[in-house]
């Protein structure tokens, strides 16, 4: 008896089992919280910055037009000069024996000058005679002709030795600051070597090197600048000069601004140049980079159609979901860790970050308060405008 009602009470329990399973529902999959941002767009101008130095527009190296050792140094780096006045001197004992010996010649080429016109006047006296054949007589006026073009060669000479001697003292061919002294008392500088430099603090300028990539964007910019000792006080800058060619080693181009309005600025200061470029005819929309993700191998980024659901729960009857779709868009540019972009409809609601676990349709769960992007000029531009 007990045997046979084994099978029975088995088959019982399967089959409460069974229905108990039956009448349970699977729970439905609960949407995921993302992150999202209102799209907005503006006329964004793109601003870049660029590091870079003051100098002088007119910097110029003084050297010795003679080499020869050193013996008065008259300048200090910083001193300020007037043109001719006196930097530096060197030893002019040997330009002293060369001027001397180039005047001891002259004399001696013009007493041969003219001892060659006596002997031709004497000639040309004695062939009027029948004394001397013609032949002597033209002799002797090229005699006199080669006598006076040396003694006109050695003048020259003389004064050659006059000028290196007087190249001796170097003085300044501007008015200026000392910026660079290369040398001291005691050395033996060479012919045409720097050994000073004096800029004119009247003109300074600000130098930039600016990427190739940048190059069109920058030449129609408008530039304000800041120093680093005085980080509050920007100033409009003009493009003077923009070199033609890169740099060989770095490919940059470099760029010399002045201010717009003359002022002093200290030489040597380092700069901060903000580079504003005008916006184009297209809007664009600032969104964060984290929002990019690729769509055929194309920029895309991920909108939510949103819809309102309702849930049970303990402090809310219904919260926003939506589901997601992948759309392109074109990118104009990049700032940091911001994108410039443009395509989707403004006020599109777009996901900014966990974009790598979305896939078309997802149901997703907004926040309620959702930030607009794009609406307003990043710091760069803020700064720029100042």
């Amino acid at each position: 008896m007990t045997t046979s009602l084994r099978p029975i009470l088995l088959a019982a329990t399967i089959a409460a089992l069974l229905a108990a399973c039956g009448q349970s529902k699977p729970s439905a999959e609960a949407p995921r919280t993302v992150r999202t941002a209102e799209l907005r767009y503006n006329a964004t101008g793109e601003t870049n910055r660029y590091f870079g130095a003051v100098h002088a527009r007119y910097e110029v190296d003084q050297a010795f037009r003679v080499g020869g050792k050193v013996v008065q140094r008259r300048v200090e780096v910083g001193q300020s000069v007037r043109e001719g006045d006196v930097l530096a001197v060197l030893d002019d004992a040997d330009y002293r024996l060369a001027e001397e010996a180039a005047r001891q010649q002259l004399i001696a080429a013009t007493a041969q000058a003219r001892q060659a016109e006596s002997d031709r006047v004497r000639l040309s006296a004695l062939r009027s005679h029948g004394a001397v054949s013609t032949s002597d007589d033209e002799h002797s006026q090229s005699g006199e002709q080669k006598a006076k073009a040396a003694a006109e060669a050695e003048a020259r000479t003389l004064e050659l030795a006059r000028n290196r001697l007087k190249y001796t003292t170097l003085r300044a061919s501007q008015s200026g600051v000392v910026t660079t002294v290369r040398f001291e008392v005691g050395q033996v500088v060479a012919e045409g070597q720097p050994v000073i430099a004096i800029a004119d603090p009247g003109e300074p300028e600000i130098v930039v090197d600016v990427p190739e990539d940048q190059i069109n964007s920058f030449q129609s910019a408008r530039f304000t600048a800041t120093l680093s000792a005085m980080p509050q006080d920007s100033f409009a800058l003009t493009l003077r000069e923009l070199a033609p060619q890169a740099a060989a080693q770095t490919r940059t181009y470099r760029a010399k601004l002045r201010p717009t309005r003359a002022r002093g600025l200290p030489l040597g200061a380092s700069a901060t140049v903000s580079a504003l470029a005008a916006a184009g005819d297209t809007p664009v929309a600032l969104i964060p980079a984290s929002a990019i993700t690729q769509a055929n191998g194309q920029p895309a980024v991920w909108a939510v159609r949103a819809s309102r659901s309702t849930t049970a729960g303990a402090t809310s009857g219904s919260e926003a979901t939506g589901t997601v779709e992948l759309i392109p868009i074109t990118v104009h540019g990049y700032r940091s860790d911001e994108v410039l972009v443009s395509g989707p409809p403004a006020g599109e609601q777009i996901v900014t970050s966990g974009v790598q676990k979305m896939s078309p349709g997802l149901r997703v769960a907004l926040p309620e308060a959702t930030p607009r992007i794009g609406s307003e000029p990043s710091e760069l531009t803020k700064q720029a405008a100042l």
